[in-house]
């Protein structure tokens, strides 16, 4: 039996090609939907990792190639998209293949007889789809230093150094500053981590992005969670989950 996880963000396209493998390949058991980015870190941290994976490239709350870059893949991907053949060819090359939307048998059969030939040999999957990741892997990636937010009639410019935390509210996004003043972001969270060194800004959850600067201390949670205190206040508490305490901690030590 062939374990699976189908990450897509539209239900009525996931029960589609649940339902479609089903009908071709009945040796493959799906044993979850998963629509977020967030959800797939977390079942791919906290759980033994399937055979195969079927993944939509674009989710509702971002690219699914941010996946890899906070979790070490261990299994093929065979990608769902809307992209044209020619976009993605070169995963052919790497052993990967991708289905077309909308999904037919005919091609999610060419795929699933592509893995099959596959599950023998041993490839680093994360190192693979890294290298499709949209930026350049050839040059060092360059971080923004500073933001031009709107204030009034003017452009202000504000340095990243400032910035405490970045938050959601009712879809909106808010960079707090550690003197506690707000500015707005017409970029989502996605967007501002990928502007964002790494190595000073955590995504903590769905909704936070803090500065390494910005953690006061750090109380621990019920469920091995963990709270984040900062020097500024919070609307509500910043909780990192179980799943990601450990990726945290090494962050934070580095």
């Amino acid at each position: 039996m062939i374990k699976a996880i189908i990450i897509e963000d539209e239900k009525i396209a996931a029960e589609s090609l649940k339902q479609t493998i089903m009908q071709v390949e009945p040796d493959i058991k799906v044993l979850n939907v998963i629509q977020t980015i967030e959800d797939s870190v977390e079942y791919l941290q906290s759980k033994t990792q399937p055979d195969l994976i079927f993944m939509d490239i674009h989710l509702a709350d971002g690219s699914s190639f941010v996946i890899f870059d906070r979790v070490k893949v261990q299994c093929p991907i065979i990608f769902t998209t809307a992209y044209d053949e020619f976009a993605l060819k070169a995963f052919e090359v790497n052993s990967i293949d991708y289905l077309l939307k909308p999904i037919i048998k005919e091609d999610l059969e060419r795929a699933i007889n592509k893995f099959r030939n596959f599950s023998t040999k041993t490839y680093n999957y994360t190192e693979i789809f890294r290298n499709f990741a949209p930026q350049n892997k050839d040059e060092e990636r360059q971080y923004k230093s500073y933001f031009l937010v709107p204030e009034r009639d003017k452009l202000i410019p504000l340095s990243s150094s400032d910035i405490a935390y970045i938050y959601i509210d009712e879809k909106i996004t808010k960079v707090i500053t550690k003197e506690n003043k707000a500015h707005y972001f017409s970029q989502n969270l996605d967007e501002l981590m990928q502007q964002l060194d790494s190595r000073k800004f955590f995504r903590a959850n769905r909704q936070y992005i803090v500065s390494h600067n910005a953690i006061k201390d750090i109380t621990l949670w019920f469920g091995n969670k963990i709270s984040l205190n900062l020097t500024v206040p919070t609307p509500e508490k910043i909780i990192v989950s179980k799943a990601r305490v450990s990726e945290f901690k090494t962050w934070f030590s580095a």
